[in-house]
């Protein structure tokens, strides 16, 4: 993995509509995601090479249902960033067991 890409949008529906798109778009993976004030604020991270996370990030930018409140692309994050990721996938998958 050489990036993350991240897209906050309002709404869980909108945040799976800019996972599809960035997933059919480019060759990312689906890292984990966030949900804030009861899921009215949702994070969306994926990994991946950085053109391809840059591909799939703009293209949900262009065509999420909802238009993102912030986005972002890292390349080469710092292993910090990766650690806070990294839990957050964790939480994740605890609550799917």
């Amino acid at each position: 993995m050489k990036a993350l890409g991240l897209i906050e949008v309002q709404s869980v529906t909108a945040a799976i509509d800019a996972l599809d798109i960035m997933c059919k778009s480019a060759n990312v993976q689906f890292a984990t995601w966030e949900r804030k004030f009861g899921g009215r604020l949702v994070t969306v991270i994926v990994r991946g090479e950085v053109a391809a996370v840059s591909a799939a990030v703009e293209n949900a930018v262009k065509s999420c249902i909802k238009p993102p409140r912030a986005y972002a692309v890292i390349a080469n994050p710092h292993e910090e960033t990766l650690r806070m990721v990294e839990i957050s996938a964790a939480r994740l998958s605890a609550r799917q067991k």
